[in-house]
């Protein structure tokens, strides 16, 4: 019997006040492996500088400047930088499994690429009203993806998987709006309908996580916002994001990432987020290669 592959399941929590998460991808000067995960998003990742090998449910891809690729919501996916390289990831969350986009070459292709490019640009300027502009941007982008990418429903045959994560989808989606009350399995298969034995089940087999590690991971991402954003403690960070007390939030948060939230505070004030993704990817790895 064939085993099934598993992968990291990760959430995307969008930027404040935005219906997208907008971010950098930097490969250094190479040598640097993004290891498979999926997310219930939609995302265009875009290279502005040098190369980069994208692994998509296992095909390669390489992508050069002023190249994309589009990756459906739940599929696989994986970034090996062998040199240096700069790219452009945008982050869309959604809760339509019936959406699937080609990623056959475009006409339109440098018309989507410059709409993210003038984004990341305004992202970086940050000049007042900024993100007006940048909704207004992204929805023309958006525009270009369901008139110009997206796969018609009676093509079925593309998306027979992402069909069956639907109804889990919904689910996520619930507990992305409600992370932060307090949410077990049992509570949460009561509102759905479901016994808490086949939940479980369901975000083992289509979420490939674990409910708890699910519900974590979405805790984490918002915890993480406030750290870098706030002055707020470590007891309120913790209480406001659906952790019991700060010294849980702490246990689990070292776990997570290697090091105390404090720490990780005091980092962001040296302006040392990228550095610890690339601990916390590291850590990732080693905790893989030693189970």
């Amino acid at each position: 019997m064939k085993e099934e592959k598993t992968y990291r399941q990760e959430t995307v929590v969008p930027d404040r006040g935005l219906p997208f998460k907008l971010f950098r991808f930097e490969g250094g000067e190479g040598k640097y492996i993004r290891e498979a995960h999926r997310h219930h998003s939609i995302e265009i990742f875009a290279v502005r500088e040098g190369k980069a090998d994208f692994y998509l449910n296992d095909k390669k891809c390489v992508l050069t400047a002023g190249e994309f690729v589009i990756v459906n919501s739940n599929e696989a996916h994986s970034i090996h930088a062998s040199g240096r390289n700069e790219a452009v990831v945008l982050q869309i969350p959604t809760e339509e499994q019936t959406l699937w986009f080609s990623r056959e070459k475009r006409e339109e292709d440098g018309k989507l690429f410059a709409l993210l490019e003038r984004m990341y640009r305004q992202q970086l300027r940050k000049e007042y009203g900024y993100e007006l502009l940048m909704q207004s941007i992204f929805y023309q982008l958006k525009y270009l993806l369901v008139t110009v990418y997206r796969i018609p429903e009676e093509s079925k045959e593309h998306c027979t998987e992402n069909e069956q994560t639907g109804r889990l989808c919904r689910i996520t989606g619930y507990l992305r709006e409600h992370y932060a009350e307090e949410i077990s399995l049992e509570t949460l298969a009561a509102t759905f309908g479901y016994c808490p034995t086949y939940l479980s089940k369901m975000f083992r087999k289509y979420g490939r996580i674990k409910y708890k590690d699910y519900l974590r991971r979405i805790r984490f991402e918002h915890a993480l916002r406030e750290l870098e954003e706030t002055d707020h403690t470590i007891s309120e960070i913790a209480l406001k994001n659906g952790f019991p007390n700060s010294q849980a939030f702490s246990k689990l948060f070292r776990e997570e990432y290697g090091i105390l939230p404090t720490e990780y505070q005091k980092r962001q004030k040296e302006n040392d987020r990228a550095a610890f993704l690339m601990i916390a990817d590291c850590k990732m790895l080693k905790d893989m290669t030693d189970s």
